[in-house]
């Protein structure tokens, strides 16, 4: 998953400190022949909600368990989706079947006898998140997770099919394999992996890689005429240096969901699937270079993540939070490759690529030191002290890092593509996720059979600071120093629903002695909007040769605006900037092209 504000990369998940289910040590009776049924006609769409019907044959005389998940895979957060379920019943014919709670997310039902079962029940939709489900009067979003109850203590890998009733007019669409009128799913994990877009919207589709993929856009023209082709054009130079990685494609046909909202003012977030993700936008924001970068991303999830993952993370668990050490390599790793692929496909420049990598060293100085698998660990907690979904941006980072010493260990013969690879065979094609001694053998391997083990307590499982002068010249670049003074405020934001929040104040900062408070949702300084895509650079160059002067902060504290009032403070600092050194040698110029195109030398 990929969060964005205003080019600050940063992911916040909630943990709501649940603990594991209570039905663990339960068990359903077993169930055959199940049948979904989603309804989102115009009606539903007013009330903002989805009807579920759940058809199915019960094997013996036990009682039916039906949990609903309590998260979605990518999103690393408990969503507690059975909160938004209302209406429910149970029948066997026109006989109605006692039903009670077991848990907070499961519903007991008692057969009494019968044989086909069903129930049904509403979802409120009214949550603009990838992982939700969200209605307005002509579409809905509807995730899986959200509406597919499962037996409790089965085995997850029984077929089901998914009918959807809605208006004559009205657009169906979902990468789930479908058959006639229905949609099937081989297992449950393909069921809850393949979220529906329902209503008006626009739908086209291109070839990429030699395969189909589509596009969804919600509103309909919202993505259009040159937008629409800037799009297409970026996923078609991004996918194929993704497919050169691990050598196929894993779908037939991939499908892009984008909503675009203008109320959605985090930048833009998107969840990803085997074979399809969901974006979410700012409107403001549809034109931005991070867009289709935040779609490479997604997409190199088809490989890393739904099909190579941790071994902590397979099988996926639905009723229980799943933390893995591994994150830094399961979403930083993405993100590095997804900056790879829009480069060796000619969407970004090298000069763009190495303003990317900037950014994120600048961004990683900026905060406490903090381990790679502390930081994986913590993704289910929201952490306060500025660094959750470091990972992203440091876990990348050490991708590059481990790149680079891989090609210089072998003299650009082998690379982490080689690794990537490698585990992908080993791993997720025998069905299984992968150790810590395997990715770590396979990155040793590349390198010739030089050992990492200091690499990993020093910059994985350590805070050591990242020796990028060292680093960095293995492949011809430096990193040059100069000196600046310029306005700084002092804090930390990351997006959510509501904004940009503070999840960090600077002690003796501008900002703290404005009083800003870590959770205020920043509104505006200086008559600056937080929004606006520039937000930074604008009020900057407001504030200069402004020191001392009257600062005015507007904020939202517990949903009431409030302005804070401040000085001005120019600081002097000393920025950087990532750029090729030209006294490299041939070697390193060698290593920097093999980075910058996916190539390896010959022996």
């Amino acid at each position: 998953m990929r969060r964005l504000a205003l080019l600050l990369l940063l992911a916040v998940p909630i943990w709501s400190g649940a603990q594991p289910s209570s039905t663990t040590s339960l068990r359903s009776a077993p169930l055959d022949d199940v049948r979904y049924e989603l309804l989102f006609d115009a009606v539903h769409g007013l009330s903002r909600a989805v009807g579920v019907t759940m058809t199915f044959t019960v094997r013996g005389d036990a009682p039916v368990l039906l949990s609903l998940p309590a998260w979605s895979p990518g999103a690393y957060e408990i969503s507690d989706y059975a909160r938004h379920v209302s209406s429910f019943t149970a029948s066997a014919g026109a006989r109605t079947l006692r039903w009670d709670k077991v848990d907070p997310d499961t519903w007991r039902v008692e057969p009494s006898g019968a044989r086909e079962v069903r129930v049904r029940f509403a979802v409120r939709a009214d949550s603009l998140d990838n992982a939700f489900s969200w209605a307005r009067d002509d579409f809905a979003l509807i995730n899986g997770t959200n509406v597919f109850p499962y037996p409790e203590g089965q085995p997850t890998e029984f077929a089901a099919s998914v009918r959807v009733r809605t208006e004559p007019s009205w657009r169906v669409v979902s990468a789930m394999a479908r058959r006639g009128d229905a949609f099937e799913a081989a297992s449950y994990h393909e069921l809850v992996d393949a979220p529906f877009f329902v209503g008006v919207f626009d739908l086209d589709s291109a070839q990429v890689a030699d395969r189909w993929m589509r596009l969804a856009t919600y509103p309909a023209g919202s993505v259009a005429g040159p937008r629409r082709a800037t799009l297409w054009r970026a996923l078609q130079r991004a996918v194929p240096p993704q497919v050169a990685v691990f050598g196929e494609v894993p779908w037939s046909v991939y499908t892009i969901l984008q909503i675009a909202d203008s109320a959605y003012s985090g930048g833009m977030s998107a969840l990803e699937h085997a074979a399809s993700n969901v974006g979410v936008v700012g409107t403001e924001y549809l034109d931005e270079p991070f867009v289709p970068s935040v779609y490479a991303h997604e997409i190199f999830h088809a490989w890393n993540v739904k099909r190579l993952r941790p071994a902590e993370l397979w099988p996926y668990r639905y009723g229980t939070a799943q933390p893995t050490p591994w994150l830094w390599m399961s979403e930083g790793i993405t993100d590095y490759y997804a900056d790879l692929s829009m480069v060796r496909g000619g969407a970004i420049t090298a000069e763009a690529f190495r303003g990317l990598t900037q950014g994120k060293i600048e961004h990683v100085q900026q905060l406490p030191p903090v381990a790679l698998e502390d930081a994986s660990l913590e993704a289910w907690l929201r952490v306060t002290d500025g660094t959750s979904g470091i990972y992203y941006d440091k876990g990348s980072l050490a991708g590059l890092a481990l790149d680079l010493l891989i090609r210089d260990a072998s003299d650009n013969t082998s690379s982490l593509d080689v690794v990537m690879r490698e585990l992908y065979g080993a791993a997720y094609k025998a069905g299984r996720g992968f150790t810590g001694d395997e990715w770590w053998g396979a990155v040793s391997r590349a390198a010739g059979g030089q050992s990492f083990r200091d690499f990993d307590a020093r910059y994985i499982d350590g805070r050591d600071p990242y020796p990028w002068d060292r680093w960095l010249r293995l492949a011809g670049w430096r990193l040059a120093a100069d000196t600046v003074r310029e306005a700084r405020l002092g804090v930390v934001l990351a997006p959510d629903s509501a904004g940009l929040r503070v999840t960090a104040v600077g002690a003796a900062s501008v900002a703290e002695s404005a009083g800003v408070r870590v959770d205020d949702v920043l509104v505006r300084v200086d008559g600056v909007s937080a929004s606006d895509p520039d937000f930074f650079r604008t009020w900057r160059d407001r504030a200069a040769g402004r020191d001392g002067g009257p600062l005015i902060i507007d904020v939202r504290r517990d949903g009431r605006p409030l302005t804070l009032r401040g000085q001005v403070r120019i600081a002097t600092l000393i920025s950087t900037r990532l750029e090729d050194d030209p006294a490299a040698s041939p070697r390193a110029v060698r290593i920097r092209q093999g980075i910058l195109s996916g190539s390896l030398s010959p022996r």
